[in-house]
């Protein structure tokens, strides 16, 4: 069994309105030197077999179909512990 992480964040030309929000709060909170916030999504999916590159190639579309808005939004595809 493979664990595969696909991380999903606003493509950089998107404003980030929560991201910004956290951003705001941090000095007020104490925390300084954070110059930027972006907010994103992890999935993690849990696949049968193993991660080879059949495994992947199909979560790549998992990914661009469902878990990600490719318009706005950009994601990589890792298998976990490597």
């Amino acid at each position: 069994m493979a664990r595969v992480v696909v991380d999903v964040m606003l493509k950089p030309e998107i404003l980030d309105p929560q991201g910004q929000a956290i951003a705001r709060k941090l000095p007020q909170m104490g925390f300084t030197g954070v110059t930027g916030v972006r907010q994103g999504k992890r999935f993690e999916l849990e696949l049968d077999g193993p991660a080879d590159e059949a495994a992947l190639e199909k979560v790549h579309k998992i990914a661009e179909t469902l878990l990600a808005n490719p318009v706005i939004e950009n994601f990589e595809v890792r298998v976990l512990g490597e």
